[in-house]
C-alpha cells in the first residue's frame, strides 16, 4: 500500500480529516457538543429523563435512546425536513438504532434507574462519514455528561465503561484508503464502517461491496487502516477535552462569553446577554 499516494483533499491514504470539537452550544442540554471532521459537521446533545420504554417498566434499569437527522441544507441538494414527512426516512431511523446500539453497548444503563439518556445526532452539513462521526461525538457527550452526573450526584457510580469511536474506510479507485469523504465514498468500490472502544474492541462493523467482491487480503487492508485511523481520533478528540463543572456551574460560566464565545456561540448564556 502506498501511503505517500495523494487524495483529492491531499490527505494521504491512511490519513483522516482534521478533527475540531467545541462543546456547550446548546445551554439547555446536559451537555453538547459540535463535531467537525472535515466538511462534516454534526451537532450532538445528550439530556437524561425520568421515564424508560413500556418494556422496561418496573424492572429497575434505563435506557438510552438516539436520535439522528440531517437538516435540509446539510446536502448540495436541499432535502425535505423530516418533520413535514408522513414518515421517518428510513435511513434516519437506522442510523438512530446503529448509534443507540453502540453507545447501550458500553454504558450500565443498570445504574441510573429508570431513566432515559437521549442522545440527539442532528448533521448541520454533510461531506461523508455523518454517523461515524455521530457516534465519535455522541460518545464524547456522553462522556462529558457521565462527569456532570457524577459531579452534581444525578448518579452515584461511572456508569461509561469505554469510550468509542467510529471511522469509514474502503477501496476507492483500487486503493484501501480511510475516512471517506464525499467523493470518495461516491465512487468507492467497497465501503465500511468500523465502530470500535478506546481500548481497540469492536463495537459493530458494517459494510459492502459495491461493484466486486472483496478480498480478505483487501479487507485486511482496511481494517488495519480502520484502526489506525481510529486511534488517530482517540488522540485528537483528548486535545479538546475541557474540565469538567457541574451544570448549575457551566450555566454561570456561560454568562461570560466573551472569554471564548466562539465556543458556545448557541448557548444559554450567550442568548441571555443578549437579552
Amino acid at each position: 500500500m502506498e501511503n505517500k499516494f495523494l487524495r483529492t483533499d491531499g490527505r494521504a491514504l491512511d490519513q483522516i480529516r482534521n478533527i475540531t470539537i467545541q462543546f456547550d452550544s446548546l445551554g439547555y442540554a446536559e451537555s453538547s457538543v459540535f463535531f467537525e471532521q472535515g466538511q462534516t459537521k454534526i451537532l450532538v446533545s445528550v439530556t437524561m429523563q425520568p421515564n424508560v420504554p413500556p418494556f422496561l417498566k418496573g424492572q429497575r434499569v434505563g435506557w438510552l435512546a438516539a436520535e439522528y437527522a440531517m437538516l435540509p441544507c446539510s446536502t448540495h441538494q436541499r432535502s425535505q425536513r423530516e418533520g413535514n414527512q408522513a414518515q421517518r426516512n428510513a435511513r434516519s431511523v437506522e442510523i438512530s438504532r446503529l448509534i443507540g446500539r453502540c453507545l447501550r453497548t458500553v454504558l450500565a444503563l443498570d445504574k441510573i434507574g429508570e431513566r432515559t439518556i437521549v442522545v440527539d445526532c442532528d448533521v448541520l452539513q454533510a461531506d461523508g462519514g455523518t454517523r461515524v462521526a455521530s457516534i465519535t461525538a455522541a460518545s464524547i457527550a456522553i462522556e462529558l455528561a457521565v462527569k456532570r452526573w457524577l459531579l452534581s450526584g444525578v448518579i452515584k457510580e461511572n456508569i461509561l465503561k469505554e469510550p468509542i469511536a467510529a471511522l469509514s474506510a474502503g477501496i476507492v479507485g483500487g486503493r484501501a484508503c480511510v475516512d471517506l469523504n464525499y467523493e470518495e465514498d461516491s465512487k468507492a468500490d467497497v465501503d465500511f464502517n468500523f465502530v470500535i472502544t478506546r481500548s481497540g474492541n469492536i463495537i459493530e462493523l458494517q459494510g459492502t461491496a459495491e461493484k466486486a467482491p472483496v478480498s480478505w487480503d483487501e479487507f485486511e487492508q482496511i481494517k488495519q487502516l480502520a484502526i489506525n485511523g481510529v486511534s488517530q481520533v482517540f488522540k485528537e478528540c483528548a486535545n479538546f477535552l475541557p474540565g469538567v463543572s457541574s451544570q448549575k456551574e457551566q450555566q454561570s460560566l456561560d454568562k461570560d462569553v466573551s472569554k471564548n464565545p466562539s465556543v458556545r456561540m448557541f448557548s444559554l448564556g450567550n442568548r441571555l446577554s443578549k437579552s
